[in-house]
């Protein structure tokens, strides 16, 4: 017969030892570490998707396009990218309509809601490339593409449709004239039904400052308020320049 064994029997040996369990304990805090982590990480990418691309910040930029310096607010610059003081080819800004406002807590909503393009206008700024703007293109260029008939628009406007034959078919141009000053001219593509309105139905531009061009968009809803959004637009562009 053998002998008895002088070792621990085996159900009295530890079930983990010393060096796993060290090993368990160092898992168990990474892993709390990593959701430490994922969670704040979380709450920023969140809060990011949330912004869409957009800031509240207030933070002036210089922005020099051709002979115009111009001072604009992080919050109505409309892309990240352009976001810096900079020498720029050109800087695309949003604005809430009537106020001429940026993005912040107050105006959360009306960049949001994409059914309501009335919201917003956009305008483009850039070095003017032409001599004319929109108003003085209107003799030399437009009045050869555009039909004969005239009808009225709203708020005094007069419609023209371009003709079908020429690169603009489809398009529909809107005149007005102005007592000392340049005829008002407007080119839009409106939608067969109102409710399909966006945000870039018309466009116009304008020269303003020194050197610049002045591209704004904007809803075909507004069309009544036309005189009102081509003064606030001017107005605004004048602020923002540099003496």
């Amino acid at each position: 017969m053998n002998a008895p064994s002088s070792g621990p029997e085996p159900e009295l040996s530890p079930l983990l030892s010393p060096r796993l369990v060290y090993k368990v304990a160092a898992v168990v805090v990474l892993l709390a570490a990593l959701t430490v982590i994922v969670s704040i990480s979380g709450h920023r990418l969140g809060a990011r998707l949330a912004l869409a691309g957009h800031t509240s910040s207030q933070e002036i930029y210089d922005i020099f396009i051709g002979q115009d310096h111009l001072r604009l607010p992080a919050n109505i610059i409309r892309f990240e990218s352009q976001r810096a003081t900079s020498i720029a080819e050109r800087i695309d800004l949003y604005l809430t309509w009537p106020a001429l406002e940026g993005y912040g807590e107050n105006t959360r909503d009306l960049f949001d809601d994409i059914n309501r393009p009335e919201n917003l206008i956009f305008l483009q700024l850039s070095q003017s490339t032409m001599s004319q703007d929109m108003s003085g293109r209107l003799e030399p260029i437009y009045r050869h593409i555009l039909s004969n008939e005239a009808h009225p628009g709203p708020a005094g406007l007069i419609r023209h449709d371009a003709k079908s034959n020429t690169s603009y078919a489809g398009e529909v141009f809107f005149t007005a004239d102005r007592a000392g000053r340049p005829p008002y001219v407007l080119r839009c593509t409106l939608p067969a039904d109102a409710e399909a309105s966006t945000s870039a139905d018309c466009q116009r531009d304008v020269h303003v400052g020194k050197d610049l061009t002045a591209l704004y968009r904007f809803s075909s809803k507004l069309l009544p308020q036309w005189r009102l959004i081509d003064d606030s637009v001017e107005t605004f562009v004048r602020s923002r320049l540099a003496p």
